[in-house]
């Protein structure tokens, strides 16, 4: 039986970056509905999940602030050039 990745040391620190939290999330979610976690581990995970989550989040407005501050407060369409 697989065990979850997660330790209780794991659930207070997040990734430095976004695309490694936004990975870990996506591992976590994975092992989650492969079904075969017992469930305290589900429950850790799930914890360690909202934690990663809220992190993203947290990272995604601060990049949108930015972007408003950077166009003069109007928040315009990104096209990729």
């Amino acid at each position: 039986m697989p065990k979850a990745k997660t330790t209780p040391s794991d659930a207070d620190t997040v990734p430095i970056c976004y695309e490694a939290a936004v990975k870990e999330l996506e591992g976590l979610v994975q092992q989650m509905e492969s079904g075969q976690l017992p469930l305290a581990d589900l429950l850790s995970g799930y914890q360690r999940g909202a934690t990663l989550l809220s992190h993203c989040r947290a990272q995604l407005d601060a990049v949108e602030q930015q972007i408003k501050v950077l166009d003069n407060g109007a928040l315009k369409t990104w096209t990729p050039t």
